[in-house]
């Protein structure tokens, strides 16, 4: 099945394909976020607490799943990036919106995601999130006392 292209490209970089990746993840729309991903069999996503997903459909399944149950209300926040020339690593904050009876309660993930420069245009390679807290909103810029 042929990939659906991709919104227009604004200034055609990594933080393009970023935006439309949350885009898609906050409609539901599976072929716009599978758009957004690389062709390559090596391509791997991580979820927060998951095992490793490698290749597009393992990647597409879970994201099916995911979105089976609704549309994911994810929003990058406090966004890091290290760009090279065809490639880009970001890592972002992200808040997670959750709706309950009660009102709307907010999760965090971090998460990074590495983009590469492809024939195809900028195209996400890997998605690697992991749980997170409020206390994140406050970065750490200092070295720790222990690394590990």
């Amino acid at each position: 099945m042929a990939k659906p292209k991709l919104p227009p490209a604004g200034n055609g970089n990594a933080d393009d394909i970023e935006a439309a990746f949350y885009e898609a993840l906050q409609s539901g729309d599976i072929d716009k976020l599978m758009a957004c991903w690389g062709d390559e069999d090596d391509i791997v996503c991580v979820h927060p607490g998951g095992g490793r997903l490698v290749g597009p459909a393992a990647i597409r399944s879970t994201f099916d799943t995911m979105f089976s149950n609704g549309t994911i209300r994810a929003f990058p926040e406090k966004m890091r990036k290290i760009d090279a020339m065809s490639a880009s690593v970001h890592n972002v904050l992200e808040r997670i919106e959750v709706l309950t009876e009660e009102g709307p309660r907010h999760a965090y993930v971090i998460a990074t995601n590495v983009y590469h420069l492809t024939a195809q245009g900028w195209r996400m390679v890997a998605h690697h999130a992991s749980p997170g807290t409020p206390s994140e909103m406050h970065e750490v810029s200092e070295t720790p006392p222990v690394l590990h």
